[in-house]
């Protein structure tokens, strides 16, 4: 089946917002084995969003419309999607009560136009919305499926997640099973060319490849009458990806992060860690309290952004910082020392960088970042070169502290391993 998605708001066409929606539907969808073709973005404008509709509707099996469900007038897309259809809208007492109690929780009363909100098309399916005013809504006529759910990202996914999914699989003939295998330090290019062969010769199940940031998920999908089936059929295409990629490969779960799967080893080795950050800013130690149950690992964040800091925070000579400068591999190995030293934590991660856009030389370009890590004593210096504007470099170096500790961590756990046997 083809799905279109179509994002409403004049705020996405300014720039206001990011239309992130797009990306996760996006994705969900494929997951699904749903085709998609066709996305669109339209402003708050009737005449607009009437035909924008009427195209989708009439080359797609499946519409997805999110935003312009709120309660003020220019929230146009149930009223204007029951006008495709011919629909006219009547009070849900059931939405209503919904609404009520969504505002009585928080000791507030809703305002006239929110009752707005709980006109529903008729013949319509509305669909509960726990975060929430605007309820979910499913339109169906002459074998199109029209859904409309709510623009905030944190409405649209629990909703989409508890409600949608579930309706779409029922379209669907048979099951469409998809398994993610995750790849760092791996770039797309490289990536693909290790699985250039299995992608020629595939059929079902498909390998699909997409690129993040440090890292790289290949996702294999498979259509069959049964899910117990698609999974059979996917299980040996994993097995073939993780003899490639071998400790490349951090998860197979969809829902485990890198930073996660950071933390899931420091935990197996009851390891503490500390981060000593400059270019970044604190950003590594974002990443790692996105995590939850990381304050079992994580002792402290030193954010050393100027060479006083350096100094005075990590122990960093003045010396050094004057014959090497801030950003060089010996000025990152002394964060790293450092910050060992001073919190004794097992593993230290430091970061020191040129993330522009101005502050570059010929000799150290905007982009020359240096990642150390420190791994009870034992340290790795990665130099890296990374191009974009500021966050992306960043972005960039994060991903790679993260997986240069993840790297580091496996390096120390086949030491113990190989100790071990020895000592057998």
């Amino acid at each position: 089946m083809v799905v279109e998605l179509v994002a409403v708001g004049t705020e996405i066409l300014l720039g206001n917002i990011v239309n992130t929606n797009a990306a996760y539907l996006s994705e969900k969808c494929a997951g699904l084995g749903l085709s998609c073709y066709y996305q669109s973005v339209v402003g708050d404008n009737e005449a607009r969003l009437l035909e924008t509709i009427k195209n989708a509707v009439g080359r797609s099996d499946i519409v997805i419309l999110s935003g312009g469900l709120g309660p003020t007038e220019d929230d146009l897309t149930k009223e204007t999607a029951a006008k495709v259809l011919g629909k006219e809208l009547f009070l849900d007492e059931n939405i209503k009560a919904q609404i009520q109690e969504y505002f009585a929780k928080r000791g507030t009363k809703p305002t006239d136009n929110n009752w707005k909100q709980a006109m529903i098309p008729e013949g319509a399916i509305a669909v509960e919305n726990n975060n929430g005013t605007a309820p979910g809504i499913i339109m169906e006529q002459n074998g199109k499926h029209i859904i409309l759910l709510p623009g905030p990202p944190n409405e649209l996914i629990p909703m989409f997640e508890k409600s949608i999914m579930p309706y779409l699989k029922a379209l669907q003939p048979g099951v469409i099973y998809s398994k993610t295998v995750k790849v760092c330090g791996i770039g797309e290019s490289k990536a693909e060319t290790m699985v250039q062969d299995m992608i020629d010769a595939q059929t079902n199940p498909t390998i699909a490849t997409y690129a993040k940031t440090g890292e790289v998920y290949l996702r294999v999908t498979a259509a069959a009458d049964t899910e117990k089936e698609a999974k059979l059929l996917i299980k040996p295409v994993v097995k073939q990806l993780k003899d490639r990629f071998g400790n490349a490969v951090y998860t197979t779960e969809e829902e485990v992060t890198l930073e996660q799967a950071v933390v899931e080893l420091l935990k197996k080795h009851n390891l503490t860690v500390a981060t000593a950050e400059s270019c970044t800013g604190g950003m590594v130690a974002a990443r790692l309290v996105n995590v939850p149950g990381v304050s079992e690992s994580l002792m402290v964040g030193y954010i050393t952004y100027a060479d006083k800091a350096k100094h005075k925070l990590l122990g960093v000579k003045k010396s050094l910082l004057k014959k090497k400068g801030a950003v060089s591999a010996e000025v990152a190995k002394e964060m790293a020392k450092g910050a060992a030293a001073f919190s004794k934590a097992d593993v230290t991660i430091a970061t020191t960088g040129i993330a522009g856009p101005d502050g570059g030389s010929e000799k150290k370009p905007v982009g020359l970042v240096y990642i150390a890590c420190n791994v009870k004593g034992k340290v790795k210096v990665k130099e890296c070169h990374f191009s974009g504007n500021r966050m992306k470099i960043r972005e960039s170096t994060v991903a790679n502290a993260l997986i240069l500790m993840r790297e580091c961590i496996l390096e120390y756990e086949e030491e113990l391993m190989k100790a071990r046997k020895a000592k057998d």
